[in-house]
């Protein structure tokens, strides 16, 4: 188990350098003189010069790619032009926002999802099982940024349920002490509950958003991993032996079709973490998907660049946490040479 975990995060920090050297000839191929782009629409050609001078834009490419490399090394993606701050310290001032959506999101999609994929398995070619068929297919159909749009003007701005796309909290509402930037979390462990209903609140829309589409890849894995395994031998042994029902769909059943499942809960989850910049920005959101929003709107290649690293950095310690997974779902599963143990 040990050699698996090295071999893994060898083989993580490898496609880290990857996705970074990839980013870096991307950006540097892209027309345009990246100093001008820097230094605005407006700038003359010795402002244009001073900045190339200044972020060794006027070095050999060789140089500035070891520069670069280097500071993603130590943590370093950059300064936004934007801003003119660091984009590591902006993307994580803004991830709690984005994992707290996703969070939330990929819990609600995965209970609805699960449970309409074991029921439909149980109940195949009954109306209950199409009925779960019409709602995955209608949610892979359907588009973020619509659904965003209808449930903001019915229940925000025609019916007036939930608040509009402001925020995470209210309009002068005071920010909970930070504990784990979780404002649901972080108002109950400040002792806030009224913030944390509220944040609960603003969450409503864009979690249902975000749950209601991805709800239904989770759904059709869980549907067929649950037929192939109920239609196995040790299910219809467990069943001419008397095992109650019960015990067969959620202990023996849905653990052998946990591996499918897993995956493809894992695959959503790293969806979200970099792919729900339409809803953030839909939902006035503060996370990395309204920040890199903003980095294309402005033009601004330094944080965009630095929030492909980062995003990319989080999928592959996610596949790494899906990998052990496995092996603590399904201990057959061989890790290198061996079993895990």
């Amino acid at each position: 188990m040990r050699n698996y975990l090295l071999r893994r995060i060898a083989t993580s920090l490898l496609t880290i350098l990857g996705i970074a050297v990839v980013v870096f000839f991307i950006v540097r191929v892209l027309p345009g003189d990246a100093a001008a782009v820097r230094a605005g629409p407006y700038a003359n050609q010795e402002l244009i010069d001073r900045i190339a001078d200044k972020y060794g834009l006027n070095d050999p490419l060789h140089i500035q790619f070891f520069d670069y490399i280097g500071g993603v090394a130590q943590g370093d993606l950059g300064i936004s032009i934007r801003t003119n701050q660091g984009v590591t310290e902006e993307l994580l001032d803004r991830l709690p926002a984005s994992l707290e959506l996703a969070v939330y999101s990929v819990l609600l999609a995965t209970a609805v999802g699960v449970s309409l994929g074991i029921l439909a398995a149980h109940r195949q070619h009954t109306w209950t099982d199409r009925l779960a068929r019409v709602f995955a297919v209608v949610g892979s159909a359907m588009a973020l940024f619509w659904l965003g749009l209808l449930v903001t003007f019915f229940f925000a701005f025609r019916w007036g349920w939930f608040p509009g796309p402001v925020d995470r909290l209210a309009v002068g509402s005071e920010d909970p002490r930070t504990f784990t930037g979780f404002y649901t979390i972080d108002g109950i462990l400040s002792g806030r509950l009224d913030i944390t209903l509220e944040a609960f609140h603003y969450l409503a829309l864009p979690v249902f958003t975000l749950a209601f589409v991805l709800a239904a890849p989770i759904l059709k894995m869980v549907r067929s991993a649950m037929i192939e395994t109920l239609e196995s031998d040790f299910v219809r042994t467990a069943n001419a032996i008397g095992v109650p029902q019960r015990q067969i769909l959620f202990v023996d059943g849905f653990r052998n079709a946990l591996i499918p499942v897993t995956t493809t809960i894992g695959i959503v989850f790293g969806f979200m973490l970099g792919g729900n910049i339409l809803v953030e920005f839909i939902f006035s959101w503060p996370g990395i998907g309204r920040y890199a929003f903003d980095a294309i709107t402005t033009r601004d290649l330094e944080a965009l660049q630095g929030f492909v690293v980062f995003v990319g950095i989080m999928y592959v310690f996610l596949n790494m946490a899906i990998d052990i997974a496995y092996a603590v779902i399904d201990p057959r599963i061989r890790l290198g040479k061996g079993l895990v143990k």
